[in-house]
């Protein structure tokens, strides 16, 4: 399967994210990939994390979902598109996955937020799913959830998905140190933790962030044995696009996991 991983910059408004999101799209299906995963809440952006983000409404999202829904169709490409979403409750992160017929597939709530500041942002979410595209199966975990409750990978994994997508914003555009070479032992131990979500499950993982001037991680796909196939360049806009081998995807030590030695959790 030909995947692909969008690293557009932080939208100026969602007028401006929709246009990204389009350009990358085209981009991503002009490489013949078959999916293309954006950033974490990159309609209308990430709030809470030092960037200036429009104000939404709901009728603004649902506009927003249905433009790509449109892109996704004229594209003939799959979509995962990580939103804000209005709740009665409060507002949601989650990503909507969108099949390549335009056609909403379902969607993933980010179920651990990130304390405290998260809190204050977003509810949380309960929602989990198992999605397929062209005949492989996929789960999403979004940023913080991924970084840090393994379980969030592992169930997916453990329910015959061969790749976890993992939306994500770490990093900033105003202070911080360059990075240069991924995983290396003095980088953020983010790229660490992507590492061995892959390892820990036989799974491929496949980790989208912002392009930012200081980032935190890499737009990166790591394969189940735990190497680094392909990364975005840090601070560079583009779109990644891998080639992946389902069939090394086993879900071997997923698939394993015990859980009756943890029913005192």
């Amino acid at each position: 399967m030909k995947i692909a991983l969008a690293s557009p910059p932080f939208p100026k408004s969602i007028e401006d994210g929709l246009q990204w999101v389009d350009k990358m799209i085209k981009e991503a299906a002009a490489q013949k990939a078959e999916i293309v995963c954006f950033p974490e809440s990159y309609i209308p952006g990430l709030r809470g994390v030092g960037f200036e983000v429009e104000a939404h409404s709901p009728a603004k999202l649902e506009a927003a979902l249905k433009s790509v829904c449109t892109m996704a169709k004229e594209n003939a490409i799959a979509v995962i598109i990580p939103m804000d979403w209005d709740h009665p409750d409060g507002i949601l992160n989650l990503a909507w996955v969108i099949s390549a017929t335009g056609e909403v597939l379902g969607r993933q709530t980010k179920n651990q937020l990130s304390p405290p500041t998260e809190d204050e942002l977003f509810i949380t979410g309960n929602e989990k799913a198992i999605f397929e595209v062209n005949g492989v199966k996929f789960g999403i975990t979004i940023c913080h959830e991924g970084f840090r409750y393994p379980e969030s990978v592992r169930w997916p994994a453990r329910r015959d998905a061969k790749i976890v997508f993992h939306p994500h914003c770490t990093g900033n555009d105003t202070h911080g140190d360059k990075l240069y070479e991924w995983g290396n032992k003095n980088n953020p131990y983010y790229e660490k933790a992507i590492m061995m979500r892959a390892m820990e499950n036989t799974i491929y993982y496949a980790a989208c962030n912002y392009t930012m001037k200081y980032p935190e991680s890499a737009t990166c796909v790591i394969d189940p044995d735990g190497n680094c196939v392909a990364h975005q360049p840090y601070s560079e806009v583009g779109v990644l696009v891998v080639d992946i081998d389902t069939e090394k995807a086993t879900g071997l030590l997923a698939k394993r996991f015990n859980a009756g030695l943890y029913t005192d959790y």
